[in-house]
């Protein structure tokens, strides 16, 4: 039997472009310069400098200053519970951005894409209005704050309303890390094991989660340091009390705001010890994470 199924024409070789015509698709070397000049400046200007100026003032006066001025109790404390908000902030966000990361891409249903906004509604308004937000609904005079006291459960000024308050602010950054890779990745390897038998649990561990393996350690490392450098939002809900309810940044904001050369070295020394931390968190995942070809 012939075959049905006609092979196209072969088409005539087009002509290459010559070198002069691929160095002009470059583009001109000057625009192209001036471009790159222009970045490091606005980087420089914006980043490197801060950082420059942060370092320099925090060891201008030795290193025995800025030991002193970490070990301090209010600074240790600080430190302590910046770590368990932040902490509890990043397990919140990470198990919300599993679920409804996978719920946004696998599934669809009425009020998908109003939730889609929602998630991105903290990036578009201050932290501060977040804070105020916190207050209408959990003070003492909002919707749920007289209930809760009834019954001893405070939130603003104290621990969970500082916690509440990370969480919010941070709630997008593990979502908008997941959701590309899950697109991309599509749905055939989770059909193919389903139609094997695997169950959703064995299709997640299996199949989702080596996946966007490495988007969530991104995700979750930049909650870290959005969660452990907010201050706008925890300083609405905080009474911001030494060793009580006192976390870094707001540590940092009562020393600076004090008179004499001490607290400005207290300041300048947590602000830089929060600084690196951030960086390091940075660094260590863009090393481990896989580089594109």
């Amino acid at each position: 039997m012939a075959d049905t199924l006609e092979r196209p024409a072969a088409q005539p070789d087009r002509p290459r472009a010559s070198p002069r015509r691929i160095r002009r698709r470059r583009g001109n070397p000057l625009i192209r310069w001036t471009l790159r000049l222009v970045a490091v400046v606005y980087v420089a200007a914006l980043v490197a400098l801060p950082v420059f100026t942060v370092t320099k003032e925090t060891f201008g006066n030795g290193l025995d200053p800025v030991l002193e001025a970490v070990s301090s109790p209010d600074f240790v404390a600080a430190v302590k519970l910046t770590l368990l908000v932040a902490g509890l902030a990043v397990l919140l966000n990470t198990v919300f951005g599993l679920a409804v990361s996978y719920l946004l891409v696998r599934y669809r249903f009425p009020g998908r894409g109003l939730l889609n906004t929602v998630i991105d509604l903290p990036v578009s308004i201050s932290p501060v209005v977040v804070g105020l937000a916190l207050i209408l609904v959990y003070g003492t005079t909002g919707w749920f704050g007289t209930d809760l006291e009834s019954v001893g459960i405070q939130i603003i000024f104290s621990t969970p309303g500082m916690v509440i308050a990370t969480v919010v602010v941070a709630l997008p950054l593990v979502v908008r890390e997941i959701i590309p890779v899950l697109e991309e990745a599509g749905l055939d390897q989770d059909q193919a094991a389903q139609s094997l038998g695997a169950n959703a649990v064995q299709r997640f561990l299996r199949i989702t989660l080596p996946t966007i393996k490495w988007a969530l350690a991104y995700g979750v490392v930049l909650s870290l340091a959005r969660s452990l450098g907010e201050f706008g939002a925890v300083r609405v809900v905080s009474s911001s009390i030494a060793q009580e309810s006192q976390t870094v940044t707001l540590y940092i904001n009562d020393q600076y705001q004090e008179f004499g050369p001490k607290p400005e070295q207290a300041a300048f020394a947590a602000a830089f010890t929060l600084m690196i931390t951030a960086i390091v968190f940075i660094a260590i995942i863009a090393a481990l994470r896989p580089k594109d070809k």
